[in-house]
């Protein structure tokens, strides 16, 4: 045989050699799968944390918090802290900002007798030295429940807000400057809602200070 042909065969059985082996690497699943990572993967936990609203952080509620709230779970099955939360911080942007600029129409529905009437007088007041207000949020208040429970009909929950805060003051006299204050408020809203009524909605029942 000549030369040239052996040499074709032996190149051609080489050849064939490492095609075989790149077929048994390649042709194999190496390491985890797209669908074994699928099929592992946990079911998130329903309930277990929320959309922080400033930034798009998780807003975790720890196990304390969720003890905490069991006994308006028992009560209330329907009861969703996270939805609650949501719902709370959109009720606190709505109310600070109905009480600087006086809107009693948008304050009533949302406010208990007596906190609707505590508010009553600090906007008869600033009325009364001529005043308007304009309170602006820099950031999206941040909001954490605290607790949550039940006694007999009454539900209550208690959130703690952060926010930061820009107010606009107009003095009433004309030749004055609006002033203005930018400040970080920390406080601690309690809501309230009669369980089995016909209105879902909670309202604000106090107001209090709150650690930083």
């Amino acid at each position: 045989m000549p030369p040239v042909q052996i040499q074709i065969i032996i190149f051609a059985v080489i050849a064939a050699v490492i095609l075989f082996q790149l077929y048994n690497v390649l042709g194999k699943k190496v390491g985890r799968q797209p669908e074994e990572d699928a099929r592992s993967k946990p079911a998130a936990a329903p309930n277990a944390s929320a959309p922080d609203q400033a930034g798009g952080r998780p807003n975790v509620l720890d196990a304390v918090t969720l003890a905490s709230i069991a006994g308006l779970k028992a009560r209330d099955p329907a009861f969703d802290p996270v939805r609650f939360l949501e719902g709370a911080r959109q009720a606190y942007e709505t109310i600070v900002r109905a009480y600087a600029a006086g809107d009693r129409e948008t304050l009533k529905p949302l406010l208990t007798p007596t906190v609707m009437a505590s508010f009553e007088i600090g906007i008869a007041a600033r009325e009364s030295r001529g005043e308007t207000e304009i309170a602006e949020f820099l950031h999206p208040a941040r909001a954490d429940l605290e607790q949550a429970s039940a006694e007999e009909n009454l539900a209550t929950a208690k959130v703690r807000f952060l926010a930061e805060l820009r107010n606009r003051v107009k003095p009433g006299d004309p030749a004055a400057e609006e002033q203005v204050e930018e400040r970080r408020v920390a406080e601690l809203w309690t809501f309230e809602r009669t369980l089995g009524a016909s209105d879902p909605n909670w309202v604000l029942a106090r107001t209090e200070a709150a650690a930083a």
